[in-house]
Parts: C-alpha cells; sequence; structure tokens
C-alpha cells in the first residue's frame, strides 16, 4: 500500500519565485481535514523545510492561513533567478519534495 503524501491531500501544491533572490512554495488543501494535517508543527516547519531543501532553518518563514486552507512557505533561493547555476528560472519545480512528503495514518 502506497504512503499517503501531502499531494494527495492537496487541491494544489506550487512553488513561484518571490522575486530573484525567494522561493514561495504554497499548499492548496482540499479540506479543514487536510489542512490540519498540512498545517500540523509536527509534521511541516522550519525545520522539515530546511532538510527538504538545503537551506538555514531561520531563513525559512511559515504562514498558516486556517480560513483558506493554505499553508505558505518561503525561503531564500539556492542560486539567484536567471544566473548561470539556475536550473529552474521560474521556480516551478520547486514544488515536488514537498509534494512528496509522505504524511502521518
Amino acid at each position: 500500500m502506497a504512503e499517503t503524501t501531502l499531494a494527495d491531500l492537496a487541491h494544489e501544491i506550487r512553488s513561484k519565485n518571490a522575486g530573484p533572490f525567494w522561493v514561495t512554495l504554497e499548499l492548496f488543501m482540499r479540506d479543514e481535514d487536510g489542512y490540519r494535517i498540512a498545517a500540523d508543527p509536527d509534521l511541516l516547519n522550519e525545520r522539515t523545510i530546511a532538510e527538504l531543501y538545503h537551506v538555514e532553518e531561520s531563513a525559512v518563514a511559515l504562514y498558516r492561513i486556517p480560513s483558506l486552507n493554505v499553508v505558505k512557505i518561503s525561503f531564500p533561493r539556492p542560486v539567484t533567478q536567471g544566473s548561470l547555476k539556475d536550473r529552474d528560472i521560474h521556480a516551478g519545480q520547486h514544488h515536488v519534495p514537498l509534494a512528496v512528503l509522505p504524511v502521518p495514518n
């Protein structure tokens, strides 16, 4: 039996630039139950994001928006947007590690 992931509980999980130096991840959960799981600090917190994205924990900003069933996360881009080492200029694929994060059953 396959593990349940955040993507299984979400309407959409996306990532995008928040300027040339930051990435924002957004989790739009299907319902309140999914939101409670995604917003649970034991599952999703600054340390989790730091480990998934190899950034400093202190640089992660996490926002829980219960009225919309949304969790937003921002952190510095690993390289500046458009630089020679930038492999995803729009940060459109940064959401994948978060989307496949297993959730407790």
